[in-house]
Formats: structure tokens, C-alpha cells, sequence
């Protein structure tokens, strides 16, 4: 059976990683665009050849929906994640959930209480070369890093917008941490209170783990690394997944005519949302491995107050 979901948000990051991968699966998804801007709500569904449209949430609730993607500013999330879920939706969120980990916490709660899914937008999660390094053996050291040149933004805001990425891909890289683990954030700032250099190592009995943001490097980065008895396993941004061991070194590299939003993410991950849909599966985005990010995150800038 068809599924009609909505979608509300229709700005930058909609438009750049969620649109295009939504307009192809249309035979399987009635998608329902909402924005208060009835030019770009025409303009939009002109563009993609979306028919279904609205111009506010509570017109978008009306619907008989399934589920809501919801890709507005975080300061919302708490408040339309909670109506969609009180309405009996299933939710899709980008990432932060929010910056407050009681709401954080509570909508957690109010999914499960509801048997609705809350799936946060972690995207690197699906990226072909991270599920590849997720499913090696024998994982001794994690290390996550992202990189800027000359950046400068508030603490806070660097850590929920873009150490976020770097904490959660070393979460789902490393085994369940358990109980037993020992974390150790580390923050530089400058004197306007903006971040320039940011790590949190997690030790567990058998792994250890770093997660880094540095915004004064002379390049744009990311880095994942992975070290087992079997050799070095590094994937550069996403596209470029490299093997070194003691016999031999190889390199392999996204083919030429995978997209974007395939190798960064995005369009498994949607696939992945819509595919539990449709079969009552489980939450492509486990809660508890994402209340974990939330929560280091949260540490990260309690530690700088």
C-alpha cells in the first residue's frame, strides 16, 4: 500500500539531500510538501512533480499520514516532533533532535509509549564505505576526525552542527559500549567563546575511541580510521576507502556514476526509513546508540562552561 508522508522544511538541506531522493520514489511514497511560502511551495513542486502540497503543520496533520520528515531549524524540533508523534505519526528528524537532552530524552520516551518510530537524520551511518568499515572484525581503535579551514562558530553551535557527525560515526563504528567506559572531553577556544579545536576520547575494557573537530586546520576534511589485527581501514570523505596492511595496499573509490546522496548517505538512509515503514521494521537509527550522541555532545559543551 501506498504511503503518504510529509514533509515540512523545504529549505537548504531539503532541498539539497532530501528532494531529489524523495522525487524518485514516488511509486512508492505520496509526499506531501508543507512551507508557509506558497511561491516556493509551487516553485518546489513544479521543480520535483510533487502534487500534494500545504501551508501550514496543523493543515499537514489534518492528512491522513503515515509518517512527517521534518527538516526545520532545531530550535523547532521539540515542538513539531511532539505534535506529529502525539497525532500517531512515525518521525524522521535531521540531526540535532535537540540541544536540550531532557527533550531529547522525552521524545524518546513519548515514541515508545506511542510504537512509533523517531529516526534522527545521522546520514554517514548509511554511507556505503562507513557500512563497510562498521562490519570488519576485531575493531581496536576508532578515530573519527573532521576538519575546516579557518572556521569560527560558538561552541555550542559547532558541536551540535558539526562534531555531532564525528561523535556519531565513532559510536556506530564501536561496539556497544555498555557501562564500563571512561570518556574525556577536551575543548580550545578563543576568547569570543568560539571553538577551534575539540575531541572526545571514549576508553571501554577492549576499544578506544575519538571522536575530533578541528576548525583551524589548513583543509576541508573527513576522516575515519579504524585499526584491527588485520591492518588499517581509512575512508577520506566519504568517497575513498583505503586497506593497508603488512602484505599490501589497496585503494578503492566510489564509481564514477554513484551520486552524491548515495555514497554520503542520504538516499540509503531514506530508503532505509521508508523500508521499516512499510514492513514494521526497526529503527534504521537505534535510539539508544542516538540518545548516547546527544548526550556526549551535551558533555562537550557542559565541559566548556
Amino acid at each position: 500500500m501506498m504511503l503518504k508522508i510529509g514533509v515540512i522544511g523545504l529549505g537548504n538541506i531539503a532541498q539539497k539531500a532530501y528532494l531529489p531522493v524523495m522525487a524518485q520514489m514516488q511509486d512508492r511514497v505520496d509526499w506531501v510538501l508543507c512551507t508557509r511560502q506558497p511561491a516556493k511551495l509551487a516553485q518546489l513542486q513544479a521543480q520535483y512533480h510533487l502534487e500534494s502540497g500545504c501551508l501550514s503543520f496543523d493543515t499537514l496533520l489534518e492528512q491522513p499520514l503515515d509518517a512527517v520528515f521534518i527538516h526545520t531549524p532545531t530550535a523547532t524540533h521539540y515542538q513539531y516532533v511532539k505534535q506529529a508523534l502525539l497525532h500517531g505519526l512515525h518521525v524522521f528528524v535531521d540531526k540535532p533532535l535537540s540541544e536540550n537532552p531532557l527533550e531529547v530524552a522525552e521524545l524518546y520516551k513519548l515514541a515508545a509509549s506511542k510504537e512509533r518510530l523517531l529516526t534522527v537524520g545521522f546520514n554517514r551511518r548509511f554511507a556505503p564505505f562507513l557500512q563497510k568499515l562498521n562490519h570488519l572484525p576485531d575493531k581496536q581503535l576508532i578515530n573519527i576526525t573532521k576538519t575546516r579551514v579557518a572556521t569560527s562558530q560558538p561552541t555550542p553551535f559547532a558541536i551540535y552542527d558539526l562534531m555531532i557527525h564525528t561523535i556519531d560515526t565513532a559510536l556506530f563504528l564501536a561496539d556497544s559500549l555498555g557501562t564500563n567506559y571512561k570518556i574525556r572531553p577536551y575543548c580550545q577556544q578563543d576568547a569570543n567563546g568560539n571553538l577551534q579545536l575539540a575531541q572526545l576520547t571514549i576508553e571501554t575494557p577492549r576499544q578506544l575511541i575519538s571522536a575530533t573537530l578541528n576548525l583551524q586546520s589548513g583543509t576541508n576534511q573527513e576522516i575515519a580510521s579504524l585499526q584491527t589485527p588485520h591492518g588499517l581501514f581509512t575512508v577520506d570523505n566519504l568517497t575513498r576507502y583505503t586497506t593497508q596492511a603488512a602484505e599490501d595496499s589497496r585503494i578503492q573509490t566510489a564509481a564514477d556514476w554513484t551520486s552524491t546522496l548515495e555514497t554520503r548517505g542520504f538516499a540509503p538512509m531514506i530508503d532505509a526509513f521508508i523500508t521499516a515503514l512499510e514492513t514494521n521494521g526497526a529503527n534504521p537509527v537505534p535510539p539508544e546508540s542516538s540518545l548516547l550522541t546527544h548526550q556526549f555532545c551535551h558533555e562537550m559543551v557542559h565541559f566548556t562552561k
